[in-house]
């Protein structure tokens, strides 16, 4: 099965530009099944050996495409969107950063009530190590099929997590980067519940950072989960008032601060790495304790 992506996702990219084309290319290498891509007059064309159409809708009722790759600028990626929800399109993933915020209201309003799930915007992407299927930017190499789903605001820290994991031998069912942005689709909880009713997921990683209340959402949900989890929390340094990376990251009030998070997550049962370098060891002394490993 997986989050999200699975051996039936039949992916398209909108926005066949450079960056698209790219990891058109890169996942098609994975093993990913890549049918379509969206150009507004470009269609007819083929990029990376993948057929490029006008419209969604059409590259949809040509080949069956059932999860989006969105790689379209910012101040039309909001209607990019819009389009992939029309076109009935289950998965839409927003790589775009700094869609505007206004933008972005507006397309949450619109998706309330949609059967389009939205991952993103200002993400790393989806990728399910056991299907071989990636929409996304993150780097294939470092991943390695097993049952320890992860979830991060941050693409780099997805990557460092499952890089550690990696190097002491724990595979990982799916990775969701669920975006740093102060607006985006899908939450760490409702990843969280992925993962938690998926039956190749053991254990979760769940990585987040400074700003908002996202990680406490989280934490309420975790103490429902019968699966273990292992948490760190980015920007326990940050002075309050300042961004630091993501549009998210900044402390306005006592709930956005670092400590907040991990103490919300600690007394929700979660295992908390103090450092960046630790979360690999984290969920591993958890599977061991928890007998899965």
């Amino acid at each position: 099965m997986g989050v999200l992506l699975n051996e039936d996702t039949r992916l398209l990219i909108q926005g066949m530009g450079a960056a698209g084309a790219r990891e058109a290319r890169n996942s098609l290498d994975y093993g990913t099944t890549v049918v379509a891509g969206v150009t507004p007059g470009r269609g007819g064309q083929e990029i990376e050996g993948v057929p490029v159409f006008n419209t969604v809708r059409q590259a949809v009722e040509a080949t069956g495409a059932n999860a989006s790759l969105i790689f379209v600028p910012a101040p039309g990626a909001a209607d990019a969107i819009l389009e992939a929800a029309d076109s009935g399109i289950p998965v839409a993933i927003c790589i775009t950063e700094g869609i505007p915020v206004r933008d972005m209201v507006a397309v949450k309003r619109y998706l309330r009530g949609s059967s389009t799930r939205l991952i993103g915007p200002n993400c790393p992407g989806v990728i399910n190590p056991m299907a071989r299927s990636r929409a996304g930017i993150m780097p294939v190499d470092v991943y390695m099929p097993g049952s320890v789903g992860v979830i991060s605001r941050s693409g780099t820290l997805v990557y460092e997590a499952v890089d550690q994991l990696t190097r002491l031998g724990i595979g990982q069912s799916g990775s969701v980067g669920v975006g740093g942005d102060p607006i985006i689709g899908t939450s760490q909880r409702e990843a969280l519940e992925l993962f938690e009713n998926d039956p190749d997921t053991a254990a979760v990683v769940l990585i987040g950072e400074i700003g908002g209340t996202a990680e406490q959402e989280a934490a309420e949900y975790l103490t429902q989960m019968k699966k273990p989890v292992a948490a760190f929390i980015a920007g326990a340094t940050a002075p309050p008032g300042r961004r630091m990376g993501h549009a998210g990251a900044i402390i306005a009030g006592k709930a956005g601060t670092a400590e907040a998070k991990k103490l919300a997550l600690l007394q929700a049962g979660a295992a908390i790495a103090q450092s960046p370098s630790d979360i690999g060891s984290t969920m591993q002394t958890l599977l061991k304790e928890r007998g899965l490993l």
